[in-house]
């Protein structure tokens, strides 16, 4: 529930922290130590850049991932001379994003649940695999800022940009599982339904892993001639929740009657992206809905443990 004690503690809290100052190695090896006293889950970012995961390290100080921020950077100023600026949101490479856009000494905090919003205005230039070149093309057909570019069909992009470099733009306010590429051009409506069912499912794990809840799905459709189809379907409430996402997808896949289509490959996107502790249930008054999410939940475990394909549906058996 959203304001219970220890639930910001479950979501995932990353600080990206510039470090301005030319640093030797022994330098460098310093304030990954140093960093260390805040967090154990310190990542180095040569030659002048430190990622720190907050997420465990907030009930350790009993104080905000943003006060946290703050105490990192006074300890490098105290012990080491070192001035910095932040970026802190909920993943790695929007923190890294909101570092970029901090002023020498200034932290950026991007609270996930605003992540679309501060991300939607900023310049196309600010998505990591931008260059000059990219956003040049970009500038020509009147795409100006990030926004413009989620906004966009996946397939528009591809045909403006060429398929490698529109996968570059991987926004980190959504999560898309890249198309599920068929054996072969795939006529079989059987194989076209496993398919989608098994990238709804990969959704919802990352989903459910990064604390995050979708409010809608877009399916995309690739077919032999190299032609694409993009459907978009609002969710009756945002939701981790996999067979929610399946039956939505299948819903869309259902729609688009693919019974003479020759295709290869589908791709499923999440976004409208709210934290967990947002998401709200209609009541149920059937036992199956909460065994299912318990079932779920501990799916979700064993694959932490034993890897990703520990625990699968029955329908995606081998």
């Amino acid at each position: 529930m959203p304001g219970m004690p220890g639930t910001s503690a479950r979501r995932r809290h990353i600080a990206h922290l510039h470090l301005h100052a030319a640093l030797t190695e022994a330098q460098y090896r310093d304030v990954i130590e140093l960093m260390s006293g805040i967090t154990p889950h310190v990542q180095a970012v040569p030659p002048d850049a430190v990622q720190l995961d907050l997420t465990s390290a907030l009930r350790y100080f009993g104080l905000s991932p943003y006060d946290v921020v703050q105490l990192a950077k006074m300890r490098l100023k105290a012990l080491y001379g070192i001035d910095s600026s932040a970026g802190l949101a909920g993943n790695r490479m929007l923190a890294a994003m909101a570092a970029d856009a901090s002023a020498p000494g200034d932290t950026t905090w991007v609270p996930l649940g605003q992540a679309a919003d501060w991300l939607y205005p900023r310049p196309v230039t600010a998505l990591p695999g931008v260059g000059r070149g990219t956003a040049e093309t970009l500038r020509r057909y009147g795409l100006h800022t990030i926004g413009q570019i989620v906004d966009l069909p996946a397939g528009t992009l591809q045909r403006l940009l060429g398929a490698g470099p529109a996968r570059l733009l991987a926004v980190p306010l959504q999560h898309e599982v890249g198309g599920q590429v068929l054996e072969r051009d795939c006529l079989d409506p059987a194989q076209h339904h496993r398919a989608v069912l098994e990238l709804a499912g990969q959704i919802g794990q990352r989903l459910r892993v990064e604390h995050q809840i979708a409010g809608r799905l877009t399916l995309t459709v690739r077919y032999a001639d190299r032609s694409s189809t993009t459907r978009t379907r609002t969710l009756p409430e945002p939701t981790s929740h996999s067979p929610a996402l399946a039956a939505s997808a299948l819903t869309l896949l259902n729609a688009l009657g693919l019974q003479r289509a020759r295709v290869r490959a589908f791709a499923v996107r999440a976004d409208a992206l709210l934290p967990e502790g947002d998401a709200y249930r209609q009541l149920s008054l059937d036992p199956g809905d909460d065994r299912a999410r318990a079932a779920e939940a501990a799916a979700d475990r064993a694959r932490r443990r034993f890897g990703p394909k520990a625990v699968r549906p029955a329908t995606l058996a081998d």
